[in-house]
């Protein structure tokens, strides 16, 4: 089963039990290289439908604070893009069995090779990746890459985005489309912003992929709110500072907060 795939059906198969998928950003290296390992084997045991992986770049653009802060040190520590990939393998030879997504920058792949890239992340695990400051017009050899090895590719919508342009990016991504909850970087938000239902529907009317949403969720309720309206619930920032904050201990903590997020989802179905 290639990674479009395995996407496709855990959303299918939680959509089936009327309930949103639970997706924790983690980055990888962070706290420390096998600290993160460790970190997100423990999301995977409290609940995580699928995982989306930071891989560390030194400017990145769409985070806010708290993911900043963790891609440095991660950087820090000696985390390159390899080594990201080097961590993919060794989460599955552990067991951890759920969509795996690198979410990145693109100008770290090209260094890399953006086609070898490609073949080497669905080789090390990875089933899709999010980059935040790929445009579609200009994904052409990376989409290409993407069908050969059966990555999923998933680009970004905002609520200040066209009908036009909804219609364009969805067409164009694959597995899901990530919903951004408002325009801004990531960072935890005390309200969910008020137009995010009619964004989630406009988008809605335009495509059948399912509809993940990032950005500004930090709480058990939060994620329950917008899981009765998307199909998935990405939860980051939070989720970073937690750990951060963890002391000696961040596995636990990081499987205690997403726990809770995951009994959120369980008790509010999926409208």
């Amino acid at each position: 089963m290639n990674g479009v795939m395995h996407i496709t059906e855990t959303f299918a198969a939680l959509q089936a039990r009327d309930r949103a998928a639970l997706m924790p950003y983690l980055t990888l290296g962070f706290p420390t290289p096998e600290g993160s390992l460790e970190v997100i084997q423990a999301t995977a045991r409290a609940g995580a439908d699928l995982i989306e992986l930071g891989v560390p770049f030194s400017d990145p653009l769409a985070d806010g604070p708290t993911i900043q802060r963790s891609t440095q040190a991660a950087l820090g520590q000696g985390i390159s893009v390899s080594r990201c990939l080097e961590l993919v393998a060794c989460l599955r030879q552990r067991g951890v069995s759920q969509p795996l997504l690198l979410m990145g920058y693109v100008n770290p792949i090209l260094a890399y090779g953006a086609e070898k890239f490609v073949r080497d992340a669905a080789a090390a695990g990875a089933d899709g990746l999010i980059l935040p400051d790929l445009p579609p017009e200009e994904a052409g050899d990376l989409e290409s890459a993407c069908r050969t090895n059966g990555l999923a590719l998933v680009y970004l919508l905002s609520p200040n985005s066209s009908p036009e342009r909804i219609r364009f990016v969805a067409s164009r991504s694959t597995g899901f489309v990530y919903l951004v909850s408002l325009t801004g970087v990531t960072g935890a938000r005390k309200e969910l912003p008020p137009a995010l239902p009619d964004f989630i529907q406009r988008v809605r009317s335009a495509t059948r992929l399912p509809l993940a949403v990032g950005f500004g969720i930090s709480t058990p309720e939060q994620a329950a709110a917008v899981g009765a309206l998307a199909d998935g619930v990405i939860v980051g920032s939070a989720l970073v500072d937690t750990i951060a904050k963890a002391g000696s201990d961040p596995a636990s903590a990081a499987e205690e907060f997403v726990s809770g997020l995951s009994r959120g989802l369980h008790r509010m179905g999926h409208g």
